[in-house]
């Protein structure tokens, strides 16, 4: 490194900038970091939908696939493929903030009396399609300031947080098929390993907090062990996943996918919430032309990323928020540790019997867990909501959105008598806060101070656009 860097370096505490290459030693150890801060995340959606679904002879296919589809996504970022990747070190992984929305789709044909392979089918055609959805619109983030505010971000990050809540808790007291659900046994192994998830991210020491939650659901296992919960039966696997495009084929249903349609715009603008963040820890721009297209490429690949999933059999991707942590806490930015990360996940996920194992994990385990995770999602909405200067028109947008989503799954019977289509589209807590949000803020007029600050932000972002396109073509 160049005096000039390395001194940049130290005054924002970087012992590795963006574009510098790590010893292989200590690339692969801020690798294992990240693999630790993200590992839970990547594979818990994966088990959670096949335990709800009834999955249960594919999970090991599809936890393979999440690890590697995140593999693969996260070299696609970092790498920089063409117009696609943000080509900062930022982690790809399957998106909680699908969950709500895949579980519907899914239930929409199990309800129908469809096979594992039908339920699949469709959750991969719907997560196919809203794919483009983030690939069209990271054409256009400079334009969508108007409609996708941090209003209509927070209110819908929010009310996913809200809705899965219903999802680990009912894991924690034994799952939807316990016939004793509720059990002291069950009560007893959640809290265990929700007390330990909570003691051990008030340590200092951050290698603790980062791997707090695989931690817990360690112990939590080993609890669950001693009280004869465990069942040790691991299911026969192929000794090496080999990935297989379409395996499950396709299907399409509108109503299943209105409600991952409106998640993937969100995705978008929380993806270039996560981006600003991970750009800001590196030390690199976090306005400008560089910067837009950053974000444009780095958005593009969250689109790529996911309709890749889709084919290979995984559920949309994001870009983790968690591992910016774990930039500030090795002081490594370098996009090269990235590199070392893919393959890492790739090599993981080869082995199904780490699928396998995994399905072995009682709901209480799991429940705790996910509980904290899907909490930590919720939060997030509303520390958004936080930032936002709040006015009477956002509180009323905000106190509408909450109320007709909330309350669309507090009463569910409030959708009886509207058209089968409608009914299965309005089911939904995420989807009906977010065409609230969204309509009320095209629909309700600003007042001259709202008016001017957005004007004078989307000039700017146009004027950023614009100069990037230019870098673009030279």
């Amino acid at each position: 490194m160049s005096n000039n860097t390395q001194s940049n370096n130290d005054k924002n505490e970087l012992i590795y900038g963006l574009n510098d290459r790590p010893e292989p030693l200590k690339a692969l150890f801020a690798a294992f970091q990240h693999i630790l801060a993200s590992f839970v995340g990547i594979t818990t959606p994966a088990l959670i939908i096949g335990g709800v679904l009834g999955l249960g002879e594919h999970l090991p296919y599809l936890i393979s696939m999440s690890l590697i589809v995140s593999g693969v996504g996260t070299f696609i970022q970092a790498k920089k493929v063409g117009p696609i990747g943000s080509g900062l070190l930022c982690v790809q992984g399957t998106s909680f903030a699908f969950l709500s929305a895949v579980l519907a789709a899914g239930f929409l044909v199990k309800n129908r009396g469809g096979s594992p392979e039908d339920i699949l089918a469709m959750i991969f055609g719907v997560c196919l399609c809203s794919a483009f959805i983030e690939v069209v619109l990271s054409r256009f983030m400079h334009k969508l300031g108007r409609i996708i505010t941090p209003v209509v971000t927070g209110i819908v990050i929010t009310t996913i947080g809200l809705s899965l809540i219903k999802v680990g808790m009912t894991d924690l007291a034994g799952g939807f098929n316990a016939e004793d659900k509720g059990a002291l046994h069950y009560l007893a192994v959640g809290g265990i390993t929700l007390t330990t998830i909570i003691v051990l991210n008030r340590f200092s020491n951050q290698t603790l907090r980062l791997s707090a939650i695989m931690i817990g659901m360690v112990v939590g296992y080993i609890s669950a062990a001693f009280m004869g919960m465990v069942n040790y039966d691991i299911a026969e696997v192929a000794l090496i996943t080999i990935p297989t495009p379409f395996k499950f084929g396709l299907d399409f249903d509108i109503a299943a996918f209105i409600p991952v349609a409106i998640i993937s715009v969100v995705t978008a603008i929380e993806t270039t919430g996560d981006l600003t963040a991970n750009s800001m820890v590196s030390n690199e721009p976090v306005k400008g032309p560089i910067y837009m297209k950053r974000i444009k490429a780095g958005v593009l690949g969250d689109g790529t990323n996911s309709t890749i999933a889709a084919i290979m059999g995984s559920f949309p991707m994001s870009t983790f928020s968690q591992n910016n942590g774990v930039i500030q806490l090795t002081g490594v930015a370098s996009r090269y540790v990235a590199f070392y990360i893919a393959g890492l996940f790739v090599l993981l996920g080869m082995f199904p019997i780490i699928g396998a194992f995994l399905q072995t994990m009682p709901k209480p385990v799991l429940g705790g867990a996910t509980l904290v995770m899907f909490g930590t999602v919720a939060a997030a909405g509303i520390r958004i909501l936080a930032t936002a200067e709040l006015g009477r028109r956002d509180l009323l947008i905000m106190a509408v959105s909450f109320g007709l989503g909330l309350g669309v799954t507090a009463v569910p019977e409030v959708t009886n008598y509207l058209p089968p289509l409608l009914k299965s589209v309005m089911g939904s807590s995420v989807t009906v806060a977010g065409l609230s949000a969204i309509l009320m803020s095209l629909l309700l007029p600003m007042g001259k101070r709202e008016e001017e600050k957005l004007a004078a932000a989307e000039k700017e972002a146009e004027k950023d656009a614009a100069e990037a396109e230019a870098m673009e073509t030279v």
